[in-house]
């Protein structure tokens, strides 16, 4: 049994899935110790997806270790505000296995899945999606807080999606794609390409900052949808959880990929562009709750730039859906022949809302 290789307290009583798995598989482990309730999270990590699963695993121990030490100096719970990960019982590490890195962070079965848990924490809620103001605001102060957490975090991590949010890595992809014209269809998507080539200069000159240390490297999410913050009963932030993806990148990634989907006033896909446009009202909510944890420990490039981020976040996934569509659809999945070609007309109305607001968001990131 998977479990047994874990330390876990009590007895195992029940296990069942838990969320609809779109990456791991996730699964809930409830049990009791003593006549008490115990519960776990169990995931099997998806090594097509991560295929250094140890690294990651360890990025996510150091991350936590990092911040349940700020918990405790500031006399919180560490068992309540970040993820603990549970390890492997030392008698179940067989020699082999001890020759391997970080063997006690997972479990590798029979199959070759990669297997990994930590604990559940009880009295926490979670939103599955941030469609008002208010919750806007939550989502910017979870991440915000995350963020300031680790802002005095210097140990690299160990990169678990290569080329993530590297736009010099996705222009080098663009001009191969470019190149094969795999599907045939390069030549029907002069104006599309257009949009891309127009901002490959503004775009590249953006993240020459973060390569030449302007911009510093942090701590990074890559995943910050609200469903991904816990919140205590009363509506506080808790902790940030789902830490697959961490990585060590600009942390401005995090903030304009969190206006890239909480701003969308359409749907990432959406046929009907005149639906799709950047909400300012959501902008300035989650601007304001990034800012209320996370403006002390930015500096003043950090500042000057965080408003560009939500641009050059939004332009990449421009970039992305145009470049599997030209690809032949081999990366997102597609409900229709010309999905791919829909998202990149969405995302690139969206990015030119952001452009035309641009001047306020500015004056908004000012203001915070």
């Amino acid at each position: 049994m998977i479990v047994s290789k874990f330390e876990t307290r009590g007895t195992v009583e029940e296990i069942r899935p838990l969320g609809p798995g779109f990456i791991n598989d996730t699964l809930i482990v409830r049990g009791s110790d003593n006549g008490a309730p115990v519960r776990y999270i169990l995931q099997r990590k998806n090594h097509n997806v991560f295929p250094d699963v140890p690294g990651m695993m360890n990025n996510i121990v150091m991350v936590t270790a990092h911040i349940k030490a700020k918990v405790e100096a500031a006399g919180g719970d560490p068992m309540r505000e970040v993820l603990t990960v549970v390890e492997r019982r030392q008698e179940s590490i067989t020699e082999e296995e001890k020759a391997l890195p970080y063997s006690n962070l997972y479990y590798k079965d029979a199959d070759g899945n990669f297997w990994a848990m930590c604990t559940f924490i009880e009295g926490s809620i979670t939103y599955e999606k941030a469609d008002t103001p208010a919750l806007a605001y939550k989502g910017g102060q979870g991440i915000g807080k995350f963020q300031a957490q680790l802002a005095d975090f210097n140990t690299p991590l160990s990169e678990t999606i290569k080329g993530f949010h590297n736009i010099r890595w996705r222009f080098q992809q663009w001009e191969e794609a470019l190149k094969k014209d795999a599907a045939g269809r390069v030549k029907d998507l002069a104006e599309e390409i257009s949009w891309i080539e127009s901002r490959k200069e503004e775009m590249l000159a953006f993240w020459s900052l973060v390569e030449n240390g302007t911009i510093p490297t942090r701590v990074t999410h890559n995943d910050t949808k609200i469903s991904n913050i816990l919140f205590d009963e009363a509506g506080e932030v808790l902790c940030v959880i789902d830490l697959d993806t961490c990585m060590s990148s600009t942390s401005l990634n995090d903030f304009g990929d969190a206006i890239r989907s909480y701003t969308n006033t359409g749907a990432e896909d959406d046929r009907d562009l005149s639906k799709v446009s950047m909400s300012l009202e959501m902008f300035k909510a989650y601007a304001e709750g990034y800012l209320s944890e996370r403006k002390a420990s930015m500096t003043e490039s950090e500042l000057e730039w965080l408003a560009f981020s939500a641009r050059y976040i939004t332009f990449e996934q421009v970039l992305r859906f145009l470049m599997d569509y030209i690809d032949g659809d081999t990366y997102y999945k597609t409900n229709a022949p010309d999905h791919n070609l829909v998202r990149t007309h969405a995302q690139y109305k969206l990015l030119q809302s952001m452009e035309e607001q641009y001047p306020q968001m500015q004056e908004i990131v000012a203001g915070c």
